[in-house]
């Protein structure tokens, strides 16, 4: 029974990565699509509406509590809390409260208040990023990784992630 509540538990981080990393994106459009004349601005944002409403009710919300519903089953079901696992733990709790800003960026645009630029969001969309490598990392990597030297891995894989980002944005303003 274990390995088939592993499985949905996986499936369903999965399915609510991909909402997380996407709504971002929907967001980083539906923002820039302010910048538009009419009658382009009032149908894209129209559609991004749309569009951010399913992803998030239909896809994002609905895996977040699963996954929510089936990691618990699989603790009960090994009996034990490996050290480990309270660290990755530590980084699921933040990867929820990261879900939530999230709601709480939906529930303002879905009220047409942008108060984010798309470049702020671009950066935003980046942090699932860092909670995805370090929680997969401590679920695979298990006791058998440093917590000195993972922490110096996800600091230096920030510092990767954010200087890429810095360089594709003067890429952008180039090509403007």
């Amino acid at each position: 029974m274990y390995n088939y509540i592993k499985a949905l538990h996986i499936v369903f981080i999965v399915t609510w990565f991909s909402g997380m990393f996407y709504i971002v994106r929907l967001f980083v459009y539906n923002t820039e699509a302010g910048e538009m004349a009419e009658p382009e601005k009032s149908i894209l944002r129209k559609h991004f509406t749309v569009m951010i409403k399913r992803l998030w009710f239909g896809i994002t919300w609905p895996s977040a509590i699963l996954t929510l519903i089936f990691g618990p089953l699989m603790w009960w079901q090994l009996g034990v809390l490996p050290g480990w696992l309270l660290i990755k733990l530590f980084f699921v709790v933040g990867l929820y409260a990261y879900h939530f800003t999230l709601h709480a960026i939906y529930k303002q645009q879905m009220n047409g208040v942008f108060k984010y630029s798309s470049q702020k969001l671009r950066i935003w969309n980046e942090v699932a990023t860092i909670f995805l490598v370090a929680i997969v990392m401590l679920a695979v990597v298990k006791q058998n990784m440093s917590v000195v030297w993972g922490l110096v891995g996800l600091i230096g894989f920030v510092v990767v992630l954010m200087s890429a980002i810095k360089i594709y944005k003067r890429i952008r303003m180039k090509k403007k």
